[in-house]
């Protein structure tokens, strides 16, 4: 393996590391805004996002926490997607990448992503649904607006995984050929 194969490989590992650290935060920070939106609502002006649904907790706290619970779900899933990048990158062997730890890993990702992309597009119908019935505010869009992207990248990957599954099968005939 080249040398800047490895390089970019590690970079690419940092770059995971930054990334899952970031959506942890958010994660947390969601958390935290929901207890808050609970318990102490005037503290919210303060908080991470400043994620302000205590309207439609007073008219709907079945809408509020359904919503919210859409919100935490999919923020707390893509951390842990990136932690499956970074377990992914930490033990794959680049020098023999087919293996059923990386086709498994993989297989998992698609299926994070995949389950991403379907609760953030549920999550927009309802938010719209809800929209019509005035009960939702404009600023939730950001939370699943890349639906389709998630979608659409679980499918590739799901793919791909199909495809590690089918080196891993030839890989060990090989190995037992030889």
């Amino acid at each position: 393996m080249s040398k800047t194969t490895n390089i970019v490989f590690w970079v690419l590992y940092a770059v995971a590391w930054l990334i899952f650290v970031g959506l942890s935060i958010e994660a947390g920070g969601l958390i935290v805004n929901f207890f808050f939106s609970l318990y102490k609502p005037e503290f919210i002006p303060n908080l991470y996002q400043k994620l302000d649904l205590i309207q439609m907790y007073q008219d709907s706290k079945l809408a509020f926490f359904g919503i919210y619970s859409f919100i935490l779900i999919i923020s707390i899933l893509k951390a842990c997607l990136f932690y499956l990048v970074i377990r992914l990158m930490h033990k794959m062997d680049l020098k023999k990448p087919f293996s059923t730890f990386v086709a498994r890993q993989i297989t998992l990702l698609g299926y994070f992503t995949l389950v991403i992309g379907l609760l953030s597009y549920i999550a927009r119908q309802l938010v719209k649904n809800l929209m019509h019935h005035g009960f939702v505010p404009d600023n939730l869009i950001s939370f699943w607006e890349d639906s389709q992207a998630f979608i659409l990248m679980g499918a590739v990957i799901y793919i791909i995984a199909t495809i590690f599954k089918k080196g891993v099968d030839i890989q060990h005939e090989n190995d037992l050929t030889v």
